[in-house]
């Protein structure tokens, strides 16, 4: 997938004019940032609460890092109506069908070797702020790809209604997780369910540590 000049302008003001909302109406803080590459290819591994962490994670990326893509897939059905259709795939996202899908797993392999991209490996969202399983076909993804991965705890954004005045919450960076003994290991299930399950234990870590 590519990208210009003028999209990346587009992605960093639309991330920009979100963020002024989120940390300036709200409380919205980030933590951690130092741990952002300014590199790709690179993984953000976040749970997922929230819809507003799709705007507000680019958000706390973006203004470490300004004028980058960070890609992410999306579900399908965001991209039914044209205007959505263009919007989303304007900042960065793409569509992915439920369950197995090819062509979108090719596209993520490939993003991940030279790109920023945004997962949230449960695959579902957990409005109630608990920490599901990863889903085994994100660790067949790094085992792969090989990226750099950052776990991501984000906090407080189930309970955030727009608009809305004083709202808490945070994205925690943490430190990118070393996974060379994992990918000496067999190119099998059971290598990529370590590998997810060591991400989702990271993530839970960066959880204990949110304020």
């Amino acid at each position: 997938m590519k990208d210009s000049l003028l999209q990346r302008f587009w992605v960093t003001f639309v991330a920009t004019t979100i963020g002024l909302y989120a940390s300036g109406c709200n409380r919205f803080r980030t933590e951690g940032s130092e741990h952002i590459p300014r590199q790709g290819g690179v993984l953000f591994a976040a749970n997922h609460i929230s819809g507003y962490e799709t705007v507000l994670l680019p958000w706390a990326i973006l203004k470490k890092q300004p004028w980058q893509m960070i890609w992410a897939p999306a579900k399908e059905e965001l991209f039914t109506h044209p205007f959505l259709r263009w919007f989303f795939l304007s900042l960065g996202a793409f569509p992915i069908k439920r369950g197995r899908d090819v062509r979108a797993t090719a596209v993520l392999g490939k993003l991940l070797r030279a790109e920023k991209v945004m997962l949230f490996p449960e695959g579902t969202r957990r409005p109630d702020g608990t920490l599901g399983k990863g889903n085994r076909g994100v660790g067949k993804l790094i085992y792969d790809a090989r990226p750099i991965v950052i776990p991501v705890a984000l906090s407080g954004l189930n309970h955030w209604r727009f608009p809305g005045l004083g709202q808490r919450g945070a994205a925690r960076f943490g430190a990118p997780l070393d996974l060379s003994d994992l990918y000496l290991l067999d190119d099998h299930k059971e290598t990529h369910q370590l590998i997810v399950e060591r991400v989702m234990a990271a993530i839970a870590e960066q959880l204990k540590l949110t304020s």
